[in-house]
């Protein structure tokens, strides 16, 4: 099956409003309305830059989809500093990261918060881009694809093939997040295809073969072609590299 490809950009804590204004903007000088026919662009700013971002986008009537980079599994309540499903359905997204590697490690973000959050955006209409991944030290011991596998089998226990259908899951490994160093292409096939089998084992082989697996760790300009070129790598969660409009711009046309 082809699976359309997906870039989207984590822009993690950064641009204040008026910096997202402008990034978004270059974006959106350099985007072609056709590409949205072979690949889906998604930008994940912080939460108080979602707005000011959609409405570039709007104005502009660019097909950049826009996502959170996390969420609360309540949708309202006494939860200071968290924000709910409806509230980021309201200001216009259509997909949120969960689980990713800093949330779990900086945050103590578990398996179980992670399948809340991805339960409570499928109710709301939501997709979550769910990721997972090993640190330096389970990639040495050997024991990186069990690990995986286990991340992916707790983060969609008690989700059904349709919802999960919705799904993304984002593959990257910490030991290749911010600090220049990537997975070869090889061995990012590996626990992608590895994802793949453990969700074709949740909900069957054609389920698994429609759902879209990216790879997250470093990709930039200068890798991005080979690592798109992988059988079971559908796109990119892109960190640093979303931060310059020219180098997003060249990934999102890699992937054409």
């Amino acid at each position: 099956m082809a699976r359309k490809t997906l870039i989207a950009g984590n822009w993690k804590m950064n641009e204040t409003y008026g910096e997202a204004v402008v990034l978004a903007q270059e974006i959106s000088n350099g985007f072609y309305d056709d590409w949205v026919e072979t690949v889906d662009v998604v930008v994940c700013p912080p939460y108080i830059d979602l707005k000011p971002v959609k409405t570039v986008f709007e104005f502009d009537k660019r097909k950049v989809g826009l996502s959170a980079q996390n969420v609360y599994w309540e949708a309202s309540g006494a939860f200071t500093g968290e924000i709910s499903v409806p509230m980021l359905k309201e200001v216009g997204c259509a997909w949120c990261i969960v689980g990713h590697s800093e949330r779990r490690t900086l945050f103590g973000e578990t398996n179980e918060d992670v399948n809340k959050k991805a339960k409570a955006l499928l109710a709301g209409g939501l997709a979550p881009i769910v990721c997972v991944g090993e640190s330096l030290a389970v990639r040495d011991d050997g024991t990186y694809l069990a690990y995986v596998k286990a991340q992916v089998e707790a983060a969609f226990a008690g989700i059904d093939e349709a919802d999960a259908r919705r799904s993304v899951v984002a593959y990257e490994p910490i030991w290749a997040i911010g600090t220049g160093r990537t997975a070869t292409p090889e061995q990012a096939q590996e626990v992608c295809a590895a994802i793949r089998e453990t969700l074709a084992g949740l909900y069957g082989a054609e389920a698994a073969d429609a759902m879209r697996v990216l790879y997250g760790g470093s990709m930039n300009e200068g890798n991005a072609a080979l690592l798109l070129a992988e059988a079971d790598i559908d796109g990119g969660l892109i960190g640093g590299a979303s931060l310059k409009a020219a180098s997003f711009i060249q990934i999102v046309k890699e992937a054409l």
